[in-house]
């Protein structure tokens, strides 16, 4: 129920910036291309999986086995990704993408994974409690699939690895930074068994 409040949360934010900003020129002639549909799909999917594989594993006694949830969705998309790099390279020129593109992509980038990422801290606040890890990772996964997504259907530049790079590197801070504390705080909860 909670991964389900989230997704129509999630919904919802891109809803607003589809009005606000519109959809990416000849997106409907994209859609009809197969790697362009996979990738777009791969990152869909990963995103929703993902959001309720860290629900399920942020309630106590539950299999970490759900975790494997999202794996074929993001396999999918990391097989488009990496296929779009081999097959469609573009070299880096001088001046690369015009100012006003890049900052419109910025600020997608911004108002789809800020909230969605407060959304998520706020939902699976008490995993905190027991074992953050892998719901942070689970969660910080969800985050880019689904801004990936709002970049693809939005922007006609693609920053899937960006956004990866960005979210699971935010993720990978925020574990250490719990075990930084966790090493000078004493632990006075019990752990759930």
């Amino acid at each position: 129920m909670r991964a389900a409040g989230f997704l129509v949360l999630a919904a919802l934010i891109l809803g607003m910036i589809a009005i606000a900003h519109g959809w990416r020129p000849g997106l409907l002639v994209r859609l009809a291309e197969i790697r362009f549909a996979l990738s777009l799909a791969g990152a869909v999917f990963t995103g929703i999986l993902a959001a309720v594989a860290a629900f399920l594993v942020s309630v106590p006694g539950r299999s970490r086995h759900w975790l494997w949830l999202p794996v074929p969705a993001l396999a999918a998309w990391l097989f488009s990704i990496g296929y779009q790099c081999l097959s469609f390279w573009t070299p880096l020129v001088p001046g690369g993408a015009p100012p006003g593109e890049t900052a419109s992509c910025i600020a997608t980038l911004v108002l789809t994974s800020l909230p969605l990422s407060l959304a998520l801290a706020l939902m699976l606040r008490h995993a905190a409690l027991f074992d953050p890890a892998p719901v942070i990772f689970a969660a910080s996964l969800s985050v880019a699939g689904i801004t990936a997504a709002a970049l693809t259907l939005f922007h006609p530049l693609d920053a899937s690895v960006e956004i990866l790079m960005f979210n699971l590197g935010t993720g990978s801070l925020i574990v250490l930074l719990g075990g930084v504390i966790h090493l000078f705080v004493p632990n006075r909860l019990e752990r759930p068994q």
